[in-house]
């Protein structure tokens, strides 16, 4: 047999989701907003004597770093798309990605907590004259992130707190190519530290006119809380795709059901995910006519995001 006539029966194994390139372009885009805002808090904080804005400076280099990692993680897994030594492809880079961030997410978070505990024990002196237009400055810096950030179809952090009530039906959404943990990583950093502006300029405006100096670390301590929720959601999402976890139940009814027809028998199914959007499926099944594979594959026919589907066929063995 020539080696073209294979050709026909290979594909690629490229398995990115639908808006890879503009999400790697916009999470660039947002490191260079993260890297500006964070240089010119840290000088303004020196500059003006300001520790809390040094503080603040460095707690967004942490962000910057986590953003880089998912924008890095975009160009790598577009470079790497085809290299044969990865079996299937370059689509998991991104849940990589995004279980990283979500661990940094919970350090920045657990660093905010421990620095909030302090500062409510041991009150220091706040210069609000300064905060409060630094700390509207990265709020808006955050806002604008975010806004580029945001997908149409955006599953938001906390989709997965009710996880086994919608288990299903957030999944099914998934599977059409609406998920992509690494831009939904790279988003809830940005979230995180939206939320955390928000919390800190509420806290200085009541401590700076009515005196609730206490507020600010209490604030602080309320964030934690918050967004260890949200790094908990990803690092479960992210996870259970690295993992090959079946992606939702039902699909996995769903294929077994369109396999077992005519009396035939699925007696192994494999369904995971390989990508945004993209799922493999690799089944064993077991039929007193066999026909060939193809005819099995063909009953998957109308399923979507299945992209790579491997069935092998056994005869019945009738006693």
């Amino acid at each position: 047999m020539h080696s073209h006539t294979l050709d026909t029966w290979q594909h690629e194994h490229r398995f990115l989701g639908e808006k890879h390139d503009r999400h790697e372009r916009r999470t660039w885009l947002v490191v260079v907003l993260t890297a500006v805002m964070m240089v010119a808090e840290i000088l303004g904080g020196n500059i003006f004597g300001s520790m809390a804005l040094v503080a603040d400076g460095w707690h967004m280099s942490t962000h910057a770093a986590a953003l880089g990692i998912a924008a890095l993680a975009y160009r790598f897994a577009r470079i790497y798309a085809s290299d044969a030594r990865l079996t299937f492809g370059t689509g998991k880079l991104g849940e990589l990605a995004g279980f990283s961030s979500a661990i940094m997410l919970a350090m920045i978070a657990l660093f905010i907590g421990y620095e909030s505990a302090t500062r409510l024990l041991q009150p220091v002196i706040i210069g609000f004259e300064q905060a409060i237009p630094i700390a509207m400055a990265g709020l808006a810096v955050n806002l604008l992130s975010a806004w580029l950030l945001h997908d149409g179809d955006h599953h938001h952090a906390h989709g997965h707190s009710d996880h086994h009530a919608h288990d299903d039906v957030h999944h099914h959404q998934e599977l059409h190519g609406h998920h992509d943990t690494n831009q939904r990583a790279a988003y809830v950093h940005v979230l995180a530290d939206a939320l955390t502006s928000i919390l800190a300029i509420i806290a200085l405006v009541l401590g700076r006119y009515y005196g609730l100096t206490w507020l600010d670390p209490v604030m602080g301590l309320v964030g934690t809380v918050v967004i260890l929720a949200w790094s908990w959601s990803l690092v479960r999402s992210a996870g259970s795709v690295l993992l090959d976890a079946v992606p939702s139940k039902t699909q996995a009814r769903q294929v077994r059901g369109c396999l077992e027809l005519d009396g035939d028998k699925v007696a192994d199914l494999h369904l995971w995910r390989l990508g945004p959007g993209h799922l493999g499926v690799i089944a064993s099944v077991v039929s007193d006519n066999p026909q060939a594979p193809e005819a099995y594959k063909r009953r998957l026919d109308g399923m979507h995001g299945l992209a790579h589907v491997t069935i092998e066929v056994h005869a019945c063995a009738h006693p």
